[in-house]
């Protein structure tokens, strides 16, 4: 097993500087640029000489292998530092990648709002994958039946559904019309007593409710197939047939070998999560990394919108190979080595 995930992460590093290229290219070739937000009055020359020094005037390779240093050598050398209090190397006057729009670092700012979105991604991904998979097991265990039927109504309603839909029609109905939540999210709220603690669940109740009705519903579809498949094989029918329960038949042999798609569906909803989160931080006013990235791109500011989506294929590389360890944990006839 150590073999193969050292093997998986030297694999991953070509594959992350690929993606990085790609990245990197799309963006440049997109309209924008640092002078654009400094006033019209500035003259040319002023203008040219900032470009200059910010390197913009440099050939596309350099420009990507400059961009290459900060995000894969300076910018997790600044993390480290501020984790564990240290200062390795130049640390005063390392060059961080710097927000065209705020003038200050990109991660800076990113790490600043990720709190905000992992509270309600977190929290209705748990909330998704807990209901989700006892809904599928045992939906497809009482195959037809009414509790079947109406988890198949609910959660093709929640699949179907946008959650652009969902999250307006749940502020129409539970703050307009009954008052029962916040219509928006407040994220200065600072949680120091039991009154902000329940106002600040009670601002995350709607968001997290739409979000995991949105995620519930295509993981417990998921399970569902799974487990009809393995319900019908023989290795169930020789468990059964020596006599063991119908409970230790589910639990020990058909959901161990159901769950090993499953895990590769939720590794890979990880980092989709936060694309959902674009547009339900916009309905609900939460000041996360959806609304971050839809500020950057109305804003032009490149150097941000390079950071987070970078970000975000980061940790699909990395849950991708979470998902891979955690089939040998679930099969024991899966061998790496």
């Amino acid at each position: 097993m150590a073999q193969y995930v050292i093997r998986r992460i030297l694999f991953a590093i070509p594959t992350l500087v690929v993606i990085s290229l790609i990245i990197f290219a799309i963006l440049d070739l997109a309209p924008g640029d640092p002078t654009s937000q400094l006033p019209l009055t500035l003259p040319a020359e002023v203008r040219e000489q900032i470009r200059e020094s910010l390197g913009f005037n440099d050939p596309f390779i350099i420009q990507w292998l400059k961009w290459m240093q900060l995000m894969f050598i300076n910018e997790p050398l600044h993390i480290i530092d501020s984790i564990f209090n240290t200062c390795i190397g130049d640390c005063e006057s390392r060059a961080r990648i710097i927000s065209w729009s705020s003038r200050a670092p990109a991660v800076d700012i990113i790490f600043q709002r990720l709190p905000q979105t992992l509270w309600v991604l977190g929290a209705s991904f748990v909330l998704g994958i807990l209901i989700a998979i006892p809904v599928g097991i045992i939906s497809a265990y009482k195959q037809y039946s009414a509790f079947d039927n109406i988890g198949t109504f609910v959660t093709m309603i929640g699949y179907s559904a946008p959650t652009f839909f969902t999250g307006i029609l749940a502020i129409i109905v539970f703050s307009v019309w009954l008052g029962w939540f916040p219509s928006f999210y407040d994220s200065t709220l600072v949680v120091n007593s039991w009154d902000t603690f329940l106002a600040h669940v009670k601002q995350m109740a709607m968001p997290v409710a739409v979000l995991t009705l949105f995620n519930t519903a295509a993981l417990s579809r998921f399970t569902r197939a799974s487990v009809l498949d393995n319900l019908n094989e023989d290795y169930v029918r020789t468990a059964r047939s020596k006599g063991l329960g119908e409970t230790m038949v589910v639990t020990t042999h058909v959901m161990r070998n159901s769950l090993i798609p499953v895990v590769t569906l939720i590794a890979l909803q990880i980092p989709g999560i936060f694309a959902g989160a674009i547009i339900t931080e916009q309905i609900f006013r939460i000041n996360g990394l959806g609304a971050l990235l839809i500020t950057a791109i109305g804003q032009a500011d490149v150097p941000m919108v390079q950071t987070l989506t970078f970000m975000f294929a980061f940790l699909i590389v990395v849950f991708n190979l979470i998902a891979d360890v955690t089939y040998g944990i679930l099969d024991p006839r899966i061998r790496y080595d």
